[in-house]
């Protein structure tokens, strides 16, 4: 029952992650066609923002010594994880169209599987690759019937290899440093990260900061700002770690499919879309496909799929 209730509190945080990825998808383009500020100064306002949080954060908890040879590991876990799935991010989607951007992200769990198989012996059993295909279909599915383009009218060979880059370096983050991840707490794990990734983006983004006109930024630009800082940084990357102590790799991956899904919710709601039994029929293949995952077998017939770290 206590491995059900820690699965079940790994579903809510990925979940709920994803769903604030979702919404960051459509700030971080509205942002990136303002020009008000570059990829490079916004990705370190984020991390300068998130990193102060952690940090923060982790002044009103016990103080956790890190391993001396896992500093190294935590630095490569942020290059990966954090500072260049970001980066190439921000700058691909002024590189991209939307549906090439939403088709290409949608690798990120197929990579994540073979990354767990490869690195951490998970198994690539029939109903872990045949939930990745039905979700994968489900979501093509919804791409084709859904997304408009929107950005950059043609996507150039720039963009595509910013994106392919961005799903091979977040997926081989999910796919290899659980363990790590599993090893300390999520806030001390992410001050760490954050702070790794702050170093190396100051050098790349100081002229930047330099030449920016922060006073001419619209008042809108600034609150869809404040949202990645606040949500799309601090809070959703509380949540991924949370949920990888929880779920194994390609699981937390699959959760990916959701951004297109919460775009299109948006869309209905809002009223630039309406719902279609398309949409439904890619919602069922979807989560389907997260069902037949979260049944697969771990590594090791009766190893658990809850890899319990510190709280």
């Amino acid at each position: 029952m206590v491995m059900q209730n820690e699965k079940l509190k790994g579903h809510l945080a990925i979940g709920a992650a994803y769903t604030i990825f979702g919404l960051n998808l459509v700030f971080c383009k509205d942002i990136a066609n303002s020009e008000s500020v570059s990829p490079y100064v916004l990705f370190t306002l984020r991390a300068a923002g998130a990193s102060a949080l952690f940090w923060l954060l982790g002044a009103f908890g016990k103080e956790e010594r890190i391993e001396k040879g896992d500093y190294w590991r935590i630095a490569l876990a942020s290059l990966v994880g954090l500072f260049i799935p970001q980066m190439t991010f921000l700058m691909a989607i002024t590189m991209a169209s939307a549906i090439d951007t939403a088709i290409i992200g949608t690798l990120g769990p197929v990579f994540t599987m073979f990354f767990a198989f490869l690195f951490l012996k998970e198994p690539i059993t029939g109903k872990k690759a045949g939930g990745v295909a039905l979700s994968l279909a489900g979501i093509l599915w919804l791409i084709f019937n859904s997304v408009h383009e929107g950005g950059a009218a043609v996507t150039s060979p720039m963009g595509v290899l910013l994106l392919l880059v961005n799903s091979l370096s977040f997926s081989f983050y999910l796919g290899v440093f659980r363990p790590l991840i599993s090893k300390y707490s999520v806030v001390t794990f992410m001050k760490w990260t954050f702070l790794f990734s702050l170093l190396v983006s100051l050098p790349i983004s100081a002229r930047g900061f330099v030449s920016t006109d922060f006073a001419a930024i619209p008042v809108n630009v600034r609150w869809e700002i404040a949202f990645l800082v606040l949500f799309a940084t601090f809070v959703a990357y509380f949540l991924i770690p949370y949920s990888q102590k929880r779920l194994r790799p390609t699981l937390v991956s699959m959760y990916s499919y959701l951004q297109p899904v919460i775009a299109a919710v948006v869309s209905i709601w809002s009223g630039i879309d309406t719902l279609s039994w398309q949409k439904v029929l890619s919602a069922v293949l979807i989560v389907g496909g997260v069902v037949l995952v979260g049944k697969s077998r771990s590594a090791g017939s009766a190893a658990p799929d809850v890899e319990m770290g510190k709280p």
